[in-house]
């Protein structure tokens, strides 16, 4: 056996830049140029103490006990390489690797070769832990620092630097990192052990023209997800336009699949197209790859991906699903069990992250033994590990054994490996102590994520209960919330219901979240607490989703209509148009004898939603029979609220002599009312009105008005927009200055408050006033980050603001030219939130 390095390891992994394209181009010759290669790289790793770990093919695995070997051992490779024809990329990283008898395993070997694999033919890249052990003694090398970037193990962002030394190239294109091309992966705690040979297949057949729809099959915790990912990952530099993972495992309804598609993707509102027609739209033109997990639950939605794909010829659509989607063009690739070798270091590395001391050392057969009574399955692995800061491989087997020596524990139709792993939860249940066992079950209730708070309430938790459910790995933890893996989750379920406790903890979910639904609700018609209610609605959103579900089982329609009225001021607000409109349809239909002013609440917003998306006819007869209702019942502030609707809807059709009716009936109600809240809304839109017709003098003196009220009432988000809309009066009198000052004022109050909608009403307005001032290419600028924010958003611009865009945009147009104003609004449009901020705010000459 060779003579590894222990303890301390520093690594040099290469690999050669392009080596089927040197194959083609070298032909015969290539052989010897590789041999060539092998020499140099041995000649160089021998001389300064490298032990050599492996060889695949190309790519070399080498061991020094020492950093600064390894550094000058690549040195001495790279300049030695330098006039050949093959170009080699190369990673030197320092950790504490598992030893095993083939070599070495964990989380430093899969995070060096992928320091690796983003670098570039004659480039040597190094990580922090090496940089810092060879910081003082650098004598005839540099490093250069580029930065932090996420790899393509998924895990957290790696500070990464270059060798730099007489005789290396410098300067190379960016690291291909997961940080260049446009993706929402999600970052993964722990680098992928294993699957090699997996990844390479699935690699291989996402290659091939005539797959566009591979599915990953296997029972729960098979690791198909994160195999998955690492795929996605692995592919990214073939699509540029990026790899986006879409999160099912909470969604219950078939018809929310491509909806969730649409928002995971940022496709925009487009009046008179159905969601599934934009999304197609959308993706016709991308090359692109599509993750979709735990599908198996929504299956009736495959048709639709079918058709999503058949849309998008460049499309490629990755599948994790425990059953196979039975559609026409897919391929299926059922996940095996891990190796042996990798499960047993699965299983160190998860030993490890519990107990930093656990050294597998005499118990390797009992590791062994463990992984494969388990099946080799990740999650099984996974949760027997989380044992080993209590039980010493030996008892944990012991334990094993007296559990799983039939594997009786699921249905006798189900593979091994499911029921495998339906007794390894089990078994960890079995372990939990009584108070765990019943917060275990409880937690179930929640399909996303969940506060400490949520818990204590809905489900009685103790924080040391719910401490040690995560330190048993049955429930995860991060930034302040709790979550439960499916797998696990489909199992607490099943006890929970086993308990005879499943409907009331569910109406204890519904309580909680219809609460917190309602009060958020009631902040934000007045504007009050905007943001903190949006950002905690949208992280609360699945489980107020599953909460509307629920109500639903429980045969409870006045309760779900009451939810979905709650939660449709956040819907209009986030832009979740469809799904908004849809479920109050679906709820006022179920509830159709509803008190008046519940139901004309719903009717409202369902109204002001089909405004937004242009669909004029729905949301006037939405608010007309919000009106009808409201009128007929004698409820005068639900009439003064529809009919203010209705005279929006008017208005957004240029109806100008309608709206004013429409509008001075309202506000005649509100102020009879002393509502001066609602007051402040009717006085802006009048004015909105009168601006729309070019009545400046008028439309000052109203929104001024309103502007009054909202000031007096504390209505932040009202007195942004007022002051928004006083800029836009202020363009249409060519008082500049003064435009300029009122936009700048109310887009200070629009980010502090995060509301983005006005935020782009103000871009679009300081583009007008630069436009005016001779600011050219600024005001391009400005109006395409104005065009990112509103696509973003969904947003479709009222008629006044509209005509100042299209005002604008001809202005600039002629007087740039159209290719110096198409490079402008190109340059707008990729610049952030932030930087386009930064611009609208910049002081200018």
């Amino acid at each position: 056996m060779r003579d590894l390095p222990t303890g301390t390891v520093t690594f040099l992994f290469t690999d050669i830049e392009g080596s089927t394209r040197l194959l083609h181009e070298l032909g015969d010759g290539y052989p010897d140029a590789l041999a060539e290669h092998r020499r140099k790289l041995r000649e160089a790793c021998a001389q300064h103490g490298g032990v050599e770990v492996d060889t695949q093919g190309d790519a070399f695995f080498v061991a020094f006990a020492s950093a600064k070997g390894a550094l000058a051992a690549a040195t001495d490779a790279q300049r030695a390489l330098a006039e050949g024809p093959i170009r080699v990329r190369m990673a030197v990283h320092t950790g504490e690797p598992i030893r095993t008898d083939e070599g070495y395993a964990g989380m430093d070997v899969h995070r060096g070769a992928r320091i690796a694999s983003a670098g570039h033919g004659g480039q040597v890249l190094v990580s922090q832990t090496a940089r810092d052990l060879v910081e003082e003694d650098l004598p005839s090398i540099a490093l250069r620092d580029l930065g932090e970037h996420r790899l393509k193990d998924l895990t957290r962002p790696q500070r990464i630097f270059q060798l730099v030394a007489d005789g290396l190239d410098r300067d190379f294109p960016p690291l291909s990192t997961l940080d260049n091309r446009p993706t929402n992966l999600p970052p993964q705690p722990t680098p992928l052990i294993g699957r090699r040979r997996e990844l390479a297949e699935i690699v291989g057949l996402l290659a091939q023209s005539e797959v566009r729809l591979l599915t990953l099959t296997g029972p729960g915790g098979a690791g198909k997800t994160r195999l998955a990912l690492q795929a996605a990952a692995d592919l990214l530099e073939d699509f540029p336009d990026g790899a986006f993972f879409v999160a099912l495992a909470s969604i219950a309804d078939p018809d929310l699949v491509i909806p969730t598609i649409a928002q995971t993707l940022g496709v925009k509102e487009v009046a008179g197209l159905s969601v599934e027609e934009r999304v197609e739209d959308f993706l016709r033109q991308k090359r692109l790859i599509l993750v979709l997990d735990n599908l198996e639950h929504v299956l009736e939605a495959a048709p639709q991906v079918i058709e999503v794909l058949r849309g998008a010829p460049s499309l490629k659509a990755l599948v994790a699903s425990r059953a196979p989607l039975r559609v026409s063009g897919e391929r299926e690739f059922p996940v095996p069990e891990l190796a042996e070798a990798d499960a047993v270091a699965l299983f160190c590395a998860r030993a490890q992250a519990t107990e930093p001391s656990f050294l597998v050392n005499g118990d390797a057969a009992a590791v062994a033994e463990i992984c494969r009574r388990l099946d080799r399955l990740p999650l099984a692995i996974e949760l027997a590990a989380a044992r080993a800061k209590v039980l010493s491989p030996g008892k944990l087997l012991e334990r094993l054994e007296q559990r799983l020596t039939v594997l009786t524990g699921g249905a006798r139709d189900l593979p091994d490996r499911q029921r495998t792993l339906r007794d390894t939860i089990a078994w960890s249940y079995e372990l939990l102590d009584e108070a765990e066992q019943e917060l275990f079950s409880r937690l179930a209730v929640f399909p996303a994520s969940f506060t400490l708070e949520a818990g204590e309430t809905i489900c009685e938790a103790n924080i040391d209960t719910l401490g040690s459910l995560v330190e048993k790995n049955l429930v995860r933890h991060a930034e302040d919330r709790f979550t439960m893996l499916e797998t696990i989750r489909e199992y607490a379920i099943e006890r929970l219901e086993a308990g005879g406790e499943l409907d009331r903890i569910r109406r204890r979910h519904f309580d909680f979240f219809l609460a917190l639904a309602e009060e958020a609700g009631k902040d934000l018609e007045v504007n009050q607490r905007a943001v903190m209610w949006l950002e905690r609605l949208e992280l609360e959103h699945d489980n107020c989703r599953a909460a509307l579900q629920w109500a639903r089982e429980l045969d409870e329609p006045r309760l779900e209509l009451r939810l979905a009225a709650a939660l449709s001021s956040f819907w209009h607000a986030r832009s979740y148009l469809d799904e908004g409109r849809s479920r109050v349809a679906e709820a006022l239909a179920r509830d159709p004898v509803a008190p008046a002013d519940l139901r004309g609440r719903a009717l409202r917003w369902a109204a002001m939603m089909a405004h937004k998306q242009g669909d004029r006819g729905a949301a006037r007869s939405l608010a007309q029979e919000a009106a009808a209702g409201s009128r007929a019942g004698g409820h005068t502030r639900g009439l003064a609220n529809a009919l203010n609707v209705l005279g929006i809807v008017a208005a957004g059709e240029r109806k100008h002599q309608e709206a004013r009716a429409l509008y001075e009936e309202s506000r005649s109600m509100r102020v009879e009312l002393g509502d001066d809240f609602e007051l402040q809304s009717s006085l802006h839109n009048l004015g909105l009105l009168a601006l729309d017709q070019g009545q400046y003098e008028e439309a000052r003196r109203q929104i001024e008005a309103g502007l009054a009220l909202a000031r007096k009432h504390e209505q932040e988000g009202h007195a942004a927009n007022g002051l928004c809309d006083l800029g836009f009066v202020a363009i249409g009198q060519s008082r500049h200055e003064e435009a300029q000052e009122l936009f700048e004022e109310s887009l200070r109050m629009c980010v502090e408050l995060g509301w983005k909608e006005d935020v782009d009403y103000c871009l679009v307005g300081l583009a007008s006033v630069s436009a005016a001032e001779e600011g050219l290419e600024r005001g391009a600028r400005l109006l395409g980050a104005a065009e990112a924010l509103g696509e973003e958003i969904h947003l479709k611009l009222e008629p006044y603001a509209e005509s100042t865009k299209a005002r604008t945009v001809r202005e600039l147009d002629s007087r740039l030219g159209p290719d110096r104003f198409a490079a402008c609004l190109a340059e707008g449009r990729s610049l952030s939130f932030s930087e386009a901020v930064s611009l609208a705010l910049a002081d200018v000459d």
